[in-house]
């Protein structure tokens, strides 16, 4: 079936044009051409002058809606992913925390049985968040079941999935490189996480096989002292390497508008990319009482100002982010151009995890768009071409 969208201003990588029939046929894009071209009395989908975006990827979340994806079940992927594809997320990699192997093996089949349907959304794959993770920078990852990088074990995991696309790792750990090396080979992508590793052992990741930072700036160390004198870090190994991209929590909160404008002036669009960090908590409402992990694991945590927060308002215990709420913070606040906060949540983060066909309106590609007005309010969501009304259910936390 052939769909065909006009009267948007239509983000392409770089810039906005106005005036465009975007032509999809059976879910492609499979023509751009001006709208004056179109014959008369032809069947269009008018988007109200609104900006038709590429989809957003999300390469990087834990849950949302009330639902997480540790939970280990189809209702819990099926649901997180129906909560964010409303707020324009088409293409979505659920992300694990370090856990049991058996609780991560629930997950793969879980992951397994949802993929299995054709759901409304994209699942591109699986990120594993650990357990090769430092315990100096473990942050809301359960500590009892971290565990240096083994390429046995993390080979048996491998043998329980074929989902596997992304694996965040801590370089510095003994064994780290030649597990970036074994991943890396096999078309894994290894990305920098939970992390105090130096410049140096973050440039030998790179050339191991690295080549992504997991939440630039969170749980990774920044210049810091040897003796007397003063060593880089990971947050400059990111900035300096020009090998890795870099992912960041936009929601205004993790990390503060300036930061989110140099990250961009420094990297780039292309290689930066926006990432919600979400638990399953977001889109509950404010107040709401919740464990940053998974019951009895974590801390008691509050959803305040937008972000959790611990009940002792010390520090922050995760992302309440959805991926519009992060085009709008880079846009409004960060003050980077529309077409560069919206690259950096599609075209960016599909190309870092080798998705191709997603993230751009190009001829070719799979026709996932969103539907915006200037303050980023989401008007409609579009996967294969088709409008997306199935909505999602909220699910109250119980403790």
């Amino acid at each position: 079936m052939t769909r065909i969208f006009v009267n948007g201003k239509v983000i392409f990588p770089g810039e906005i044009r106005e005036g465009l029939a975007v032509v999809c046929t059976d879910g492609v894009i499979t023509d751009i051409l001006p709208a004056a071209q179109l014959g008369e009395n032809v069947e269009t989908i008018d988007v109200g002058g609104n900006y038709l975006s590429p989809g957003f990827v999300d390469i990087h979340v834990h849950g949302g809606g009330g639902y997480g994806f540790m939970d280990g079940t189809p209702e819990a992927i099926d649901g997180a992913a129906r909560f964010h594809l409303a707020h324009g997320t088409t293409s979505i990699i659920p992300t694990t925390l370090t856990s049991s192997d058996e609780d991560l093996y629930m997950v793969f089949d879980a992951f397994r049985q949802v993929k299995s349907t054709s759901p409304a959304y994209s699942l591109l794959g699986l990120h594993l968040e650990g357990p090769f993770l430092n315990p100096v920078k473990c942050g809301g990852q359960d500590p009892n079941y971290l565990s240096v990088p083994d390429l046995k074990r993390a080979s048996e995991i491998l043998a329980h999935s074929s989902d596997i696309v992304r694996w965040s790792i801590a370089p510095e750990l003994e064994g780290a490189l030649d597990l970036g090396k074994m991943l890396s080979n096999k078309g894994i992508v290894c990305s920098v996480a939970h992390t105090a590793a130096s410049f140096d052992q973050v440039e030998a990741a790179m050339f191991a096989g690295f080549s992504l930072m997991t939440h630039f700036y969170s749980a990774m160390s920044a210049c810091f002292k040897v003796g007397c004198y003063r060593v880089a870090g990971a947050v400059e190994a990111g900035y300096l390497l020009d090998g890795l991209s870099v992912e960041m929590i936009a929601d205004g909160k993790h990390l503060p508008k300036e930061i989110l404008r140099m990250v961009w002036k420094f990297k780039g669009a292309d290689r930066a990319a926006l990432c919600t960090d979400a638990l399953s908590t977001a889109g509950l409402p404010e107040g709401t009482i919740f464990y940053n992990g998974r019951p009895p694991h974590g801390a008691k945590s509050i959803i305040d100002d937008g972000v959790g927060k611990l009940l002792d308002y010390s520090a922050l215990a995760g992302s309440m982010a959805t991926s519009d709420r992060l085009v709008r913070v880079m846009y409004k606040e960060a003050l980077v151009p529309l077409p560069d906060a919206v690259e950096m949540m599609s075209l960016s983060p599909a190309k870092m995890v080798k998705a191709h066909h997603k993230g751009s309106i190009r001829i070719g590609k799979d026709a996932d768009f969103v539907v915006f007005d200037d303050n980023i309010n989401v008007k409609a969501v579009y996967t294969a071409g088709e409008l997306y009304t199935g909505g999602f259910t909220l699910k109250p936390v119980t403790l």
